[in-house]
């Protein structure tokens, strides 16, 4: 992405990807709310914790919400039944291929477990260090794609197929002993087994994946952001932990959270400034 650049207050020329803001539409623009909007630098005591407490209230709220078995399976046979209309019902053959190969099904279960934690707080941290004025924007995306998801949580409980009655699938983390889903084996009175629509293992995979495209210089690094959600879409599959309509509400989750992002700072996170340098003036870009 190439390089402009915006003048400090001291004259200095400092780097952005952003356009400068029309001087009269600032004038209109509330002081205040303009100095909200304006790419800032991160303060890490506070990112920290407000990751914590945001993390926290998430677990909190979607396991909070009531597990509607009952109406879960119904959803799930009828998610099922619309997946066969539609010829992409292939979830089960997948996961029973997978499951014949106990390497690759046991490395999918920790994959499962563990990467959509350590991925996206690695892209959160990386986004501090190299994307300072690009951080903010970027977070309210995957903070506004998670809330959402909360709602889906609430209005439209789905049971994974692993857990549908005569589905046939295959619990493969109680299959193969490994602990590979909150949701399963000894953890799963921790976590609400009947929260799979939408799939947030794919708008959190999504969001990193777009990130780093957007933002590694290094080419084989982008071709690895767009892999990870791939292969993530798979893993969630294969492990019936999740449909292929599941993923889609985990986009459709994330592209709301890219429309509030564009709606509070007018622009794609991306498109900010990389660098907010100290004594700079509040840039924001224009709205379209």
């Amino acid at each position: 992405m190439g390089e402009k650049t915006v003048t400090t207050v001291e004259g200095r020329q400092g780097p952005t990807n952003s356009p400068i803001a029309d001087d009269r539409a600032g004038e209109r623009e509330p002081g205040r709310l303009r100095r909200l909007r304006a790419p800032r630098r991160p303060r890490l005591w506070f990112e920290i914790l407000l990751i914590a407490v945001s993390y926290w209230t998430y677990s909190l709220v979607r396991n909070a919400v009531p597990e509607q078995r009952s109406q879960a399976l119904r959803n799930a046979d009828w998610i099922w039944q619309a997946e066969h209309h539609l010829g992409i019902a292939v979830e089960q053959s997948v996961n029973h291929a997978v499951n014949a190969v106990t390497w690759l099904v046991v490395g999918m279960n920790y994959y499962y477990a563990t990467l959509h934690f350590v991925i996206t707080l690695g892209v959160l941290v990386w986004l501090f260090r190299r994307h300072p004025g690009r951080y903010a924007a970027t977070r309210l995306v995957l903070f506004a794609t998670t809330a959402v998801a909360l709602v889906g949580y609430y209005f439209y409980p789905l049971a994974p197929p692993r857990l549908m009655t005569g589905g046939h699938f295959i619990d493969t983390v109680a299959v193969h002993e490994t602990w590979g889903s909150m949701a399963s084996g000894n953890l799963k009175n921790m976590s609400n087994q009947y929260a799979a629509m939408p799939s947030m293992h794919i708008g959190w995979s999504l969001w990193c994946g777009l990130t780093i495209f957007a933002l590694a210089s290094v080419p084989w690094v982008r071709v690895l952001g767009l892999l990870y959600p791939a292969v993530t879409l798979v893993v969630i599959v294969a492990t019936a932990n999740h449909f292929w309509l599941d993923a889609v509400g985990g986009m459709a989750c994330l592209a709301f959270g890219y429309a509030v992002a564009w709606v509070w700072y007018g622009a794609l996170p991306y498109a900010l400034p990389r660098a907010v340098a100290t004594g700079t003036a509040p840039v924001l870009p224009m709205k379209v």
